[in-house]
C-alpha cells in the first residue's frame, strides 16, 4: 500500500470513530449545532481521504495507462468523479 492509501485509510478510520461519536450524541440528546459540527468535520475527512485517493490514482493508474497508450479511458474516469464532487 503506498502513502496516498496509507493516509487515507486512516483519515477513514479517524471518520468512523468520529461517526460513532456523533451516534452516541445523538443518542444521549445533545445540541443540535454540536452535532451539525461534527457532521461537518467528518465530511472534511471524507473529502479529504478521497482526494488522496485520487491523487493516488492520477500518479500510478493513469500515468501507467498513457504509457500503455490507454490514457483517454481513465481520463474519463476521473472526469466522471470530478463532476460528482463538483455536484455536491
Amino acid at each position: 500500500m503506498n502513502e496516498e492509501k496509507k493516509k487515507a485509510a486512516q483519515l477513514l478510520k479517524t471518520a468512523k470513530g468520529q461517526i460513532e461519536g456523533i451516534l452516541k450524541m445523538i443518542d444521549e440528546g445533545r445540541y443540535c449545532i454540536d452535532i451539525s459540527n461534527q457532521i461537518n468535520a467528518v465530511q472534511s475527512l471524507l473529502k479529504k481521504s478521497n482526494m488522496l485517493i485520487l491523487k493516488q490514482h492520477l500518479n500510478h493508474c493513469v500515468k501507467d495507462a498513457f504509457i500503455n497508450n490507454t490514457g483517454e479511458e481513465k481520463v474519463e474516469e476521473v472526469i466522471s468523479v470530478l463532476e460528482k464532487l463538483i455536484e455536491k
